[in-house]
């Protein structure tokens, strides 16, 4: 129990602790090129979900996010010890950071421009790479 929700804690203090970081040095849609053209950091508020969908059903949003938290968080200490675990933790701590950027900001704070793809942010990826564990472990699992 102790280190699925030490990755949740890490995943949502390294995802705030960036975008305080990140709000300290950039205005609104400030673009700052690392390798230019390829990546740039990119100040985004995004009020909507995935690539901006549903921005203007704010209400909605925090009643389905709230929700879904607590079914992550009710799957997650279901599965902790299992194969999907760790999945489970990089999911919520993600949605979490998400989540708190509503609480605080009203929109989620996105930074990470890779210019052919809408910006996100570190509690993105780590939903992207639970999800993928996820569904690795998963299709590895029904082969046997």
């Amino acid at each position: 129990m102790i280190r699925f929700f030490a990755l949740v804690v890490l995943i949502l203090s390294s995802d705030q602790f960036l975008k305080i970081i990140i709000l300290q040095r950039l205005a609104e849609k400030e673009s700052v090129p690392v390798i230019t053209n390829i990546f740039h950091l990119t100040l985004v508020h995004n009020t909507g979900v995935a690539f901006g969908f549903f921005r203007d059903s704010e209400a909605l949003l925090r009643v389905l996010i709230s929700l879904s938290l607590v079914v992550l968080l009710y799957w997650g200490i279901r599965l902790r010890k299992t194969v999907y675990g760790g999945s489970f933790a990089l999911i919520l701590g993600g949605a979490l950071g998400n989540w708190v950027d509503r609480l605080r900001y009203g929109a989620v704070i996105d930074y990470l421009d890779f210019r052919f793809w809408p910006v996100f942010n570190l509690a993105d990826s780590a939903i992207t790479l639970g999800v993928v564990l996820y569904l690795w472990n998963y299709l590895k699992s029904s082969r046997t």
